[in-house]
This record gives C-alpha cells, sequence and structure tokens, in this order.
C-alpha cells in the first residue's frame, strides 16, 4: 500500500478548528449548547462555573473559529453551534453513535 505525500499545509484549517474546540472550557460550553440546542452566557453561567468574563473570552474564540454563532435578542446574545464537526467531536469524546 502506497501512501501519498501531504504538506502540513493540508491540515492547517483542522487543526486550527481542533484548536478552537481544544481547552476545557469550551469543551464544556459544546457539550452544554449540544444539550440545549441554544442559550446565553446567563443562562450558561449557572452551569458552568466561570466567571461571566472568562465565559465571554471562550465563546469569542469559538465564535472566531466559526464552531459558534451568537445571535442578539434585546441586551443579550443567544449562542449555538454552527458547524456540525463540533457536533461529530463531541460524540467521539463521548462513545455516542
Amino acid at each position: 500500500m502506497s501512501l501519498s505525500k501531504h504538506s502540513p499545509d493540508v491540515f492547517q484549517d483542522d487543526a486550527d478548528f481542533l484548536k478552537a474546540m481544544g481547552h476545557p472550557i469550551r469543551l464544556c460550553i459544546l457539550h452544554y449548547l449540544s444539550t440545549t440546542a441554544t442559550s446565553n452566557v446567563r443562562l450558561m453561567q449557572e452551569c458552568i462555573s466561570v466567571p461571566q468574563s472568562t465565559l465571554s473570552q471562550h465563546l469569542s474564540v469559538l465564535r472566531y473559529a466559526g464552531i459558534v454563532i451568537g445571535q442578539r435578542n434585546g441586551n443579550e446574545i443567544n449562542y449555538q453551534i454552527s458547524d456540525q464537526r463540533a457536533i461529530l467531536i463531541l460524540h467521539l469524546f463521548n462513545n455516542e453513535s
């Protein structure tokens, strides 16, 4: 069996995606969003025991990577997972099919 050669550049987007997910708080946020479909920071903070500012910083990383999107509703922003690869990866971690 012959393996073709690949440049690491081919995998850069995938590596950036995994880096954005690769923090315990961000994984926790994604897990929470995968079970609630949509949520704002205040509701997330009730389930994820970190300060609001920390939660917002991690949501910013996930937004920048295109993993979550936020939709403004008055004074709050409701977040949801926008990239289904994140849900697939969470299922792999949880041994779900």
